[in-house]
């Protein structure tokens, strides 16, 4: 295969609303698509494929279509092709895929890749009905009603909690953490909250039950916002004389998609999630302990307990003791609240993640990787993990449906 490396990326601003500044999808698409191809400071002319990941525009925002706004971003880009891809939560995430596979596989040489969705369209009401279509909508609707996913993953957790012997304080940790890391993010939706561990903890006025165990501050919010990547092979940076060790190159990737009901799997193991994450540490040659930093799925704070179980950070049923040691919080954000050893230090979500930085669902897995990228490239200011050189992402679609795991490293 040919090498894949990041050329440069972009993003927008998650604590905005769309609507209210008179805009929609296509604003999103071309305003990171212009950040990317700024940053990476490469003549539009050259970019010869774009992928679009997006969740449900056609329902948010009644506009499908969506490579078609890609000229828009740059006139040079007309006439390119591009593609959409589709898999709930992890439709970005399949979009980086995409946009590797055509460069490992000698297809392009230089990709752009934008994710986008705008969600602040509708009431929350129906909006949550629009999510649904994540789920086995048909099957799954009549047994669980209206807010569909907060009481899906409201089961994930009791199912957790019986099975292992976790507490609701353990959730507490990770979304006081993921809300301590978005104060260092000033592009995260969250940058301004103040979530103590006291208030994630109860269940209050101001932080009130949604699904139980599941608390308000357990969920991930209602998003717009976008990211863009531009990717490009070792040919185009030796063509260009360009030094590739300064460079994010990605080292692997895997992707697994399981059943769509919950009922059908294997929960909280979710070992074919687990098969994504395989591929990807197996074509990277590297293990879980090897990475610096990981940003993972957080759409409600039992999704990151159990990815860290996914990936391999924690042993089984470990993932919530792993929580509670702040071995994934960035130093800075450790309080007195925090119990356990430390065995090994990974910092997971420091730009916030679903709950802290925002979940614009088609963005998410497009705006993990530029995350990423962030990191390697020392570019994260106040939320830099130290020396980082090996950088591990998961997205994921629906309840744990479809799974993408990428490892990205610099030299």
């Amino acid at each position: 295969m040919n090498e894949v490396y990041i050329l440069g990326g972009g993003r927008t601003d998650f604590k905005r609303n769309l609507k209210k500044e008179g805009k929609t999808i296509r604003d999103l698409i071309t305003e990171a698509g212009r950040k990317a191809i700024d940053d990476a400071k490469i003549d539009p002319a050259e970019i010869e494929a774009a992928a679009v990941g997006n969740f449900n525009a056609g329902q948010f925002t009644k506009q499908l279509h969506l490579g078609a706004f890609v000229p828009e971003i740059d006139s040079k880009l007309h006439g390119i092709p591009t593609m959409h891809t589709e898999a709930a939560c992890a439709s970005g995430a399949l979009s980086v895929t995409l946009g590797a596979q055509w460069i490992a596989g000698g297809f392009h040489d230089a990709v752009l890749v934008v994710g986008a969705e705008q969600q602040k369209t509708m009431s929350s009401l129906d909006g949550s009905d629009v999510l649904g279509a994540a789920a086995d909508y048909h099957i799954e609707k009549p047994e669980y009603g209206d807010f569909m996913f907060p009481k899906l993953f409201g089961k994930i957790a009791q199912i957790y909690i019986e099975k292992y012997g976790a507490c609701e304080q353990d959730l507490a940790w990770v979304a006081y953490k993921n809300y301590a890391h978005a104060r260092l993010n000033p592009l995260a939706q969250m940058r301004e909250a103040n979530l103590t561990y006291d208030c994630a903890s109860q269940v209050s006025d101001k932080n009130p039950s949604v699904a139980p165990p599941l608390k308000v501050s357990d969920c991930s919010q209602i998003t717009d916002g976008s990211a863009a990547l531009v990717l490009v092979s070792g040919k185009y940076l030796d063509k260009h004389g360009i030094d590739k060790s300064k460079l994010v190159r990605l080292l692997g990737y895997g992707l697994a998609t399981d059943y769509l009901a919950l009922e059908k799997k294997d929960t909280p193991t979710f070992s074919t999630a687990r098969k994504a994450a395989e591929k990807a540490f197996g074509m990277a040659n590297l293990k879980p302990r090897d990475m610096h930093g990981a940003e993972v799925h957080d759409c409600f704070s039992i999704t990151e307990i159990c990815a860290y179980e996914i990936l391999g950070l924690a042993e089984p049923g470990k993932g919530a003791q792993l929580a509670m040691t702040g071995a994934t919080a960035l130093p800075q954000v450790r309080n007195e609240k925090v119990s356990g050893k430390i065995d090994f230090e990974i910092p997971v979500n420091a730009g916030g993640g679903l709950i802290g930085d925002g979940h614009p669902v088609g963005a998410t897995g497009v705006r993990q990787v530029f995350e990423a990228y962030q990191h390697l490239t020392q570019q994260a200011g106040a939320r830099q993990i130290d020396g980082a050189k090996k950088f591990l992402t998961f997205n994921m679609g629906g309840s744990l449906t479809t799974s993408v795991a990428m490892i990205w490293g610099r030299d």
